[in-house]
């Protein structure tokens, strides 16, 4: 029964994501789950700049390590920052009662949010904050308006502003519509290597929302194979059976 839940969530969620950033176009971001120096650089920049507040309750320390081919003193040494072990899942370290104290509402955990959003809407997302002094974190996002979370990334993207068009109704009455963003300050990453940084988090999150999809594809393919392999073979004996028959 929990399973049927989970499942009709995770095909609910998405349609919900989508109702909500309606106006705005999901950039493309192809993952590529086969890339591990990617999913590497990925994990490194979640620790760093996510984890924080977030949590990834469902995923492991020794599985990320073990899947992004990590030796326990790499994993120790770049992803745990923490007194947490290798075998503990990845907990953020800030109680869930300050969080909700800074932020109005606790941080969503992860692990699954790939499978809830998609993969164009994270990519999309975190490129999008942009300078708001009237909201309480100085920051507002297109992709989510009026989100809690403030822009961990500003740093390293810089700063922009969000420039919006009028649209008028016929009857009237108007609304404003996202039209482009225009740069303040820049950041200590040119537009490129943030547009890099940004496909590799997008990567790790897709891992963890799925860790064992690039199996699952490998394994469906060779059943594949297999099951063409035994039907040519099949269809020749039966070939050769009804031949003497007829």
């Amino acid at each position: 029964m929990k399973a049927i839940i989970c499942a009709i969530l995770l095909a609910v969620l998405p349609a919900v994501a989508v109702a909500q950033d309606e106006g705005v176009k999901m950039q493309s971001v192809n993952v590529d789950l086969s890339n591990t120096a990617s999913l590497q650089r990925g994990a490194k920049f979640f620790v760093n700049y996510c984890m924080g507040c977030h949590s990834a309750r469902y995923v492991r320390y020794n599985s990320v390590a073990r899947d992004l081919g990590l030796t326990d003193t790499q994993l120790e040494y770049y992803l745990i920052f923490t007194a947490a072990k290798t075998t503990d899942t990845m907990v953020s370290s800030m109680p869930p009662a300050d969080a909700e104290k800074w932020f109005g509402i606790v941080p969503p955990d992860l692990s699954l949010e790939s499978r809830s959003r998609g993969a164009d809407w994270i990519y999309t997302y975190l490129k999008s904050f942009y300078v708001d002094p009237s909201s309480k974190t100085g920051v507002n996002n297109t992709v989510y308006p009026k989100v809690s979370m403030p822009d961990v990334l500003w740093e390293l993207q810089g700063t922009q502003k969000a420039v919006f068009s009028t649209v008028k109704n016929p009857d009237g009455s108007s609304y404003q519509v996202f039209d482009h963003f225009e740069p303040l300050t820049p950041g200590r990453l040119s537009p490129q290597q943030f547009d890099k940084l940004d496909r590799d988090l997008t990567s790790y999150l897709v891992y963890m929302g799925d860790p064992v999809m690039l199996k699952s594809r490998s394994l469906g393919l060779r059943v594949i194979g297999f099951l063409i392999i035994f039907f040519i073979i099949a269809y020749l004996l039966k070939r050769e059976i009804w031949k003497k028959v007829h």
